[in-house]
């Protein structure tokens, strides 16, 4: 069996980070010093529009590295926002390269887990570019097999698939009416 890149990462000494709600872990343009991996809670990789909105791009939860490929960039592209209370681990940037460049199982477990990734990414992408409320909805449900967020995380769903929360509730009313 081919080895894992979060296994892989066991190997290299890392700091625990705690962010509260809202914290930012990161800001766009910041340097890069440290690859994250989510040990607890939820954070958001977002860009904020002109407009004031933001965009989320990535939510990395338990388990989810943040923000993967700035391991391989001096500055970060966009911002990361815990979104819950959240346990980061915070492997050295230059630990987490020099273990790519002299270890080849783990150059290609990186890049298996940023395959993996770029996947996640265009189904994400296939989901913003449904025009309705109702496409995009159901759209994700079918990518997370039918499994509903947990009570009162549903506001994590509007941001993810880029509508209001105030549309996605509308919507989610329409389909219990329907229901009945």
């Amino acid at each position: 069996m081919q080895p894992d890149f979060l296994s892989l990462l066991s190997t290299i000494r890392y700091r625990e980070l705690q962010f509260a709600s809202q914290e930012t872990v990161f800001d766009m343009d910041a340097e890069v010093t440290s690859l994250f991996v989510v040990k607890s809670g939820l954070v958001h990789l977002v860009r904020f529009r002109e407009d004031g909105g933001m965009v989320v791009l990535q939510r990395a939860a338990a388990g989810g590295v943040l923000a993967e490929a700035s391991v391989l960039s001096d500055s970060y592209h966009c911002s990361a926002i815990a979104v819950q209370a959240s346990v980061l681990k915070a492997y050295p940037r230059k630990s987490v390269q020099n273990l790519l460049a002299k270890t080849p199982d783990a150059a290609l477990a990186y890049a298996r887990f940023l395959a993996a990734e770029m996947r996640t990414a265009r189904k994400r992408a296939e989901i913003l570019a449904l025009k309705t409320v109702a496409e995009r909805l159901t759209a994700w449900l079918t990518w997370n097999h039918g499994l509903l967020p947990a009570r009162g995380a549903w506001h994590h769903v509007a941001d993810e698939i880029g509508i209001s929360k105030e549309a996605l509730y509308r919507e989610l009313s329409k389909r219990r009416k329907q229901k009945d």
